[in-house]
């Protein structure tokens, strides 16, 4: 059967889409791992009493608990942006995707009757 070149260029557009897709999951997915080792963070920095040390390149130093706590809080802003842009992108692609996989499919179907 041969296929049209209008439903094989909308079957390329499908596979680039699916990838496009699947590069915005991965990005999603470490920016919750980000999330997920901010908020760990934050519990710690809550329940410490005594000093509090801060990574800064390769060097550590002693920092006080509120600007921790507040980097922290503008850190997690951050991240929390990003996923909700990335979850709009994820959401855009889906339909996208779905909508390429109906016109394939019907054209496919036109093309077997």
């Amino acid at each position: 059967m041969k296929i049209e070149k209008e439903t094989q260029d909308k079957i390329q557009e499908l596979q680039i889409s699916e990838q496009t897709l699947q590069n915005i999951l991965l990005q999603k997915q470490a920016f919750q791992f980000e999330m997920n080792e901010i908020e760990s963070c934050m519990g710690e920095v809550e329940k410490s009493q005594g000093d509090i040390f801060k990574i800064a390149g390769q060097i550590m130093l002693k920092t006080d608990k509120k600007s921790v706590q507040k980097d922290l809080e503008e850190k997690k802003k951050l991240v929390e942006l990003r996923i909700k842009t990335i979850e709009k992108q994820e959401s855009l692609l889906k339909d996208k995707v779905s909508s390429l996989r109906k016109n394939i499919d019907d054209s496919l179907a036109k093309k077997e009757k």
